[in-house]
């Protein structure tokens, strides 16, 4: 469900909030869809017509209007500006080198400190999925607010299965922020738990997912920061005042993601407060997960098409078929399969091994097939 161009923001609940979105990463299990020069980010993986970033920069905003910032590679820069061109060069920042998400979102937050001290950001990444635009509007109102009165603050999503491939979130007792009656003390984030763990997690109520959504006032993230990296923010922060020393010193800065350079320790100190949500949230992160985002169309009963209908033809099949190769795929009498076909690459898996496709990237790279990585 979403909400009509904007409707929602009006008033002063997002007015110091600026939305930054992280657009890096190659999704390499989502090969050979996604790849290093195309990674899934800049690609229309639901049919909607826009890229997934196009999609989130859409969806952020609605919130915040022009105050979005994307942080991609320089390698990404001239794709990126073609499907965003209202962004212009002041809505860019490119990095050298790929750093992990925190330098990211944190070289974000050190630009945004210069111009307003107080500035809320909002990190969203560029390649998620979010069906119900008015939760998600309502759960950010509410980070606001306690991000506002100085909390880092996450959006953790309501699990519908016990998943392995997420992190998750431990919910603690009730924070008082007027006007934001759902904020929880975040008591602890959790790497990817086995399965018997996950199942626990479901059952007991008390665990969220990690879509790895943040909202905090910048300043309050570099200080945070600053108790684990404090040369990473100083490096940050001079890259704020004198940006003609990126390529100078961006090196130096360690690649770490932000759940653990921050958000980990914050949360053991008591710094991190969590919203819960139901937003039809996905993290796209593999063929399993993009096949439960597709229509299934009346002529391919149990398979699920990405791209044109017509290109496909299946027959007491069950599974996900990608037809991008310009020619026609056939499945018949099997189940649960993945054919994923390209101009120079066809994949064939189960919905079982879709969290395997990353290693054959690394094989590929391995036999000096960059071409195709």
């Amino acid at each position: 469900m979403s909400t009509s161009p904007r409707t929602v923001g009006t008033d002063d609940a997002f007015a110091d909030l600026t939305a930054v979105v992280p657009a890096g990463g190659a999704g390499t299990r989502l090969w050979p869809l996604s790849r290093s020069a195309a990674p899934k980010f800049l690609q229309d993986l639901t049919g909607s017509g826009s890229s997934l970033l196009q999609a989130t920069v859409d969806r952020v905003g609605r919130l915040v209007g022009d105050r979005v910032l994307v942080v991609t590679g320089r390698g990404h820069a001239e794709a990126v500006a073609l499907q965003l061109p209202e962004l212009a060069d002041h809505g860019l920042l490119l990095e050298p080198s790929p750093r992990d998400s925190m330098p990211a979102i944190g070289w974000a937050a050190a630009v945004l400190e210069r111009r307003d001290p107080q500035a809320v950001l909002g990190s969203f990444a560029a390649d998620h999925v979010i069906d119900d635009e008015e939760a998600f509007a309502e759960a950010v109102r509410q980070a606001v607010v306690a991000a506002r009165a100085g909390a880092l603050v996450t959006l953790g999503i309501r699990p519908r299965y016990p998943a392995t491939g997420f992190g998750y979130v431990e919910v603690g007792e009730p924070r008082s922020h007027p006007g934001a009656s759902d904020v929880r003390r975040a008591a602890s984030f959790v790497e990817k738990p086995e399965l018997p763990v996950a199942e626990r997690y479901l059952a007991g109520g008390r665990h969220l997912w990690n879509a790895g959504i943040f909202v905090v006032r910048a300043g309050v993230l570099l200080d945070l920061l600053a108790a684990q990296h404090p040369e990473m923010v100083r490096t940050l922060r001079l890259l704020a005042r004198q940006p003609d020393r990126l390529d100078e010193v961006w090196g130096s800065l360690p690649a770490v993601s932000i759940d653990r350079a921050v958000a980990e320790p914050a949360a053991q100190a008591g710094h991190v407060d969590v919203v819960p949500a139901d937003l039809g949230w996905d993290d796209v992160g593999d063929f399993a997960s993009l096949a439960t985002l597709l229509e299934e169309h009346p002529r391919h009963a149990g398979v699920r098409v990405l791209g044109d209908p017509s290109d496909v033809v299946s027959s007491d099949s069950s599974g996900l078929v990608a037809a991008r190769g310009g020619r026609t795929v056939v499945t018949l009498g099997v189940e649960g399969v993945v054919v994923v076909d390209t101009p120079d690459a066809v994949l064939v898996t189960t919905r079982e091994r879709c969290q395997d496709v990353r290693s054959v990237v690394s094989a590929l790279q391995q036999l000096g097939r960059e071409d195709l990585t």
